[in-house]
């Protein structure tokens, strides 16, 4: 952000208006940027933690998903009060899902993670947010496929793993009819060519590529995958061999 954005307060307001995101509550981004400094003194969940920074790098970068997400069809809506369910796959500290849960509330958004102190965090900022909408799950997305199997209207995953294998981890999840967001960077020309036949197995129409520019300039991309199959249910392997040996 520019050096007249100090808090933020002020580069989300600007930011969301960007983004065309009304209605937004921006004092609950407050409460969410204090909890992460805080707990980022004791795990390290982020090398960013100037509030500008912050705030477009993190928060508004994950909410620029948004559009792809509310676009989507939903005429698998199975929960009992017909929520769009989304699961974050290697949430971390919460990006995308916990801005998407802030911004969303009538979505309901799993954040799965295999590293346990990182899902306390998510829990205990979701008890100081305040909301309802949003779960912190503690797994490894191969094995927790096993409950979840083709149970989400949306994954999710940013900057977690390369495409191919990322594709793994996540269309099993997906119901058919459903969409895989994957973000990237826009260097991911080669990785997302690579992806074809991955994707294609598990049940997934070619990768769209949608580049877009947050409001600060900085340049990024999401890879949408729609799921038009069931994916076949020796997926996903073990990690090692999707790490080792990917599709």
């Amino acid at each position: 952000m520019s050096d007249g954005y100090l808090t933020v307060e002020s580069a989300m307001t600007d930011g969301l208006r960007a983004l065309g995101l009304d209605g937004v509550d921006i004092a609950a981004f407050r409460v969410y940027y204090d909890a992460l400094v805080f707990e980022n003194e004791h795990q390290n969940l982020t090398t960013i933690t100037a509030e500008p920074e912050v705030a477009s790098l993190h928060f508004l970068d994950s909410l620029a998903i948004l559009p792809h997400i509310d676009r989507n069809p939903r005429p698998q809506l199975s929960t009992v009060n017909c929520q769009l369910s989304i699961v974050d796959i290697g949430s971390g500290a919460g990006f995308p899902g916990l801005p998407i849960a802030i911004a969303r509330p009538d979505y309901a958004v799993t954040m799965l993670d295999a590293r346990e102190k990182r899902v306390d965090f998510l829990r205990d900022t979701i008890k100081q947010l305040g909301i309802t909408n949003a779960t912190a799950t503690h797994g490894r997305a191969e094995e927790y496929a096993a409950a979840a199997r083709e149970s989400f209207d949306i994954a999710v995953s940013r900057a977690v793993a390369n495409l191919r294998e990322l594709a793994e981890l996540c269309l099993p999840l997906v119901k058919i009819g459903g969409t895989f967001l994957a973000m990237k960077s826009r260097g991911s020309d080669a990785e997302i060519a690579a992806s074809s036949n991955a994707i294609a197995t598990l049940g997934g129409a070619p990768a769209e590529i949608v580049d877009y520019t947050l409001p600060d300039g900085t340049p990024r991309r999401i890879v949408v995958v729609r799921k038009i199959a069931a994916t076949p249910p020796q997926y996903p392997r073990r990690y090692k061999k999707i790490e080792t040996q990917p599709l």
